[in-house]
């Protein structure tokens, strides 16, 4: 799910061709909708209930959009050696953007996508169809699971990336954000693996920070890639955390993010300690969902 804003010029009104008119349909946990976007000529904005969740260009998997993704594919980047292929986990599926572009950049990657919503991913299959369009051999397995159940049923030492970006409408659901859902993913994470979550929050950043404390709980190696204004608390979007069992090329990952549209800021080590302070770890037993977006957090243009 995509916090940030959508630019209204990006999504324009008046007519578009009959091939590319708006599609709206009910799915089983809400209403999606896929936006096209006349400026690029197969290039699609998928909502649920409103709220910006993926864009897909079906012409090229590597184009994206949403500030947070990019962020994403940076770390999955650096997380091996450029075009090696990886087992990847994905929590939450939407549109499949990330997975298209670990397709093109890491041909061979095995990917599973859990994904509870099974009537958003026939309607992604039916209008963003990512086979054969990428090609026959890529394998990318979607399955309609609750992300935490998902994960449980992994084997331990089986992937090399796990990405969490589970949102529940608007919200992280409450199961997703504890020290036992971390844990599972560590289990499930080679030793070498990362792990790579999407987190919304806004000021004055009480949840993300007790999520920063919830993953350093399990893993030695965390940082945080967010625009300096977020971290400010002057408005409401997107963290990625990252953390792993070893150290994580920061210094590259800082020098990507700066060069982004949108510049973030990597933050890591005694910066970290400072932005978490006295945050505590979330457990089962203290979860909760992540708070809501204020009124006039997404913007979409008609």
């Amino acid at each position: 799910m995509h916090a940030e804003s959508w630019p209204a010029e990006a999504v324009h009104a008046g007519p578009a061709p009959a091939e590319r008119l708006p599609v709206e349909r009910r799915v089983d946990l809400g209403v999606a909708r896929l936006l096209p976007d006349l400026d690029r000529p197969r290039a699609w904005l998928l909502t649920m209930d409103g709220a910006p969740q993926s864009y897909v260009d079906l012409d090229d998997p590597l184009y994206l959009e949403f500030e947070y993704v990019q962020r994403l594919a940076h770390a999955a980047d650096l997380a091996a050696p450029s075009g090696r292929p990886l087992d990847v986990l994905h929590l939450g599926g939407g549109a499949l953007t990330l997975p298209r572009y670990l397709a093109g950049t890491r041909p061979g990657s095995r990917q599973r996508v859990a994904e509870l919503d099974g009537a958003l991913t026939a309607l992604v299959r039916e209008f963003l169809p990512w086979q054969p369009a990428l090609g026959e051999d890529v394998q990318i397995d979607v399955r309609s699971a609750d992300a935490r159940a998902f994960l449980a049923d992994a084997g331990t030492d089986s992937a090399d990336l796990i990405v969490a970006d589970v949102f529940g409408g608007s919200r992280i659901p409450a199961h997703l954000t504890s020290v036992e859902f971390v844990r599972e993913a560590a289990r499930v994470l080679r030793s070498d693996g990362l792990y790579a979550a999407n987190v919304a929050d806004g000021a004055p950043l009480d949840f993300a920070r007790a999520q920063l404390a919830t993953v350093r709980a399990v893993f030695p190696e965390t940082c945080v890639i967010a625009e300096p204004s977020l971290l400010r608390g002057r408005r409401y979007g997107n963290l990625v955390v990252l953390a792993g069992r070893r150290e994580f090329p920061v210094a590259e990952l800082a020098r990507r993010t700066a060069a982004d549209p949108f510049p973030a800021r990597v933050v890591h080590g005694d910066r970290l300690d400072l932005l978490v302070g006295r945050a505590r770890p979330v457990t089962d037993a203290t979860a909760e969902p992540s708070p809501p977006p204020p009124d006039g957090a997404f913007t979409l243009g008609r």
